[in-house]
């Protein structure tokens, strides 16, 4: 698959990183298949992508209903026309210390984070190891990128669910590297510190830090994009990636 053709999907896509990441995607003359709840945050999104000449389409799916992801994606990439890049972005943030976590909220956590995460690598893997297979197995154009986090890696009290869950990201990540290698596929994990996104103001999110400090979405999409666009030769494994002000 030449340059010019290749094709992405980015889940989250409709605010935040996951918004950051299509429009620098197009910028880059990638085509993107957009995957959030909401339709109509997507449709602006889309549009905006278009304008620079690609194909960005909008499909409205809650990932967080995991029983029906792996088809939905697979579906999804069938209309679009095969996916060769995946972004794996959209997530919950969450804070309370473990002792006062409900088994429910543990689990809605875990579903959405890393769960629903699984199912669309699952619904994406047979077409990009098809699209290997047709180059001969000879070039690694595929590659999917999973958004972790710095709480992966350094957990902080009353982040526990989400650490837990992020942690489980980049274990997935580091599994399906080896599993896929074989295949052309590469997978990276990027590990990004707190990013200026609206995930702060939900309601699941009880935390007072500087905004002003932290990176900002279009900062982390770059860093999306730079992984996506190395040689076919090369993969960054994992990506952590800090505001200059340290952990906040």
């Amino acid at each position: 698959m030449s340059f010019e053709k290749r094709r992405a999907l980015i889940t989250g896509a409709s605010s935040g990183i996951g918004k950051a990441t299509a429009l620098e995607f197009a910028k880059a003359g990638i085509d993107v298949a957009l995957v959030s709840r909401s339709l109509d945050k997507l449709e602006t999104v889309a549009a905006a992508a278009r304008h620079t000449g690609v194909v960005a389409k909008a499909y409205a799916l809650d990932l967080a209903d995991i029983t029906q992801v792996k088809a939905k994606i697979a579906a999804i990439a069938l209309d679009f026309g095969g996916i060769d890049i995946l972004v794996n972005n959209a997530g919950m943030a969450y804070t309370a210390n473990l002792s006062e976590t409900p088994l429910e909220d543990w689990q809605k956590v875990i579903n959405l984070n890393l769960t629903s995460l699984f199912e669309c690598t699952m619904g994406i893997l047979p077409g990009m190891r098809e699209q290997q297979s047709r180059t001969g197995g000879d070039r690694n154009t595929s590659i999917i990128i999973n958004v972790a986090s710095i709480a992966a890696k350094q957990p902080f009290p009353g982040w526990g669910v989400y650490s837990v869950s992020k942690a489980g990201v980049i274990a997935l990540s580091q599994t399906l590297a080896q599993e896929e290698r074989a295949h052309g596929i590469r997978v990276t994990a990027i590990c990004p510190g707190a990013v200026n996104t609206e995930l702060w103001d939900t309601e699941t999110v009880h935390a007072d830090l500087n905004r002003g400090k932290m990176l900002t979405p279009e900062v982390v999409a770059q860093s999306i994009l730079h992984t996506a666009l190395l040689p076919e030769a090369a993969v960054i494994d994992e990506l952590i990636l800090m505001p200059s002000a340290g952990a906040l």
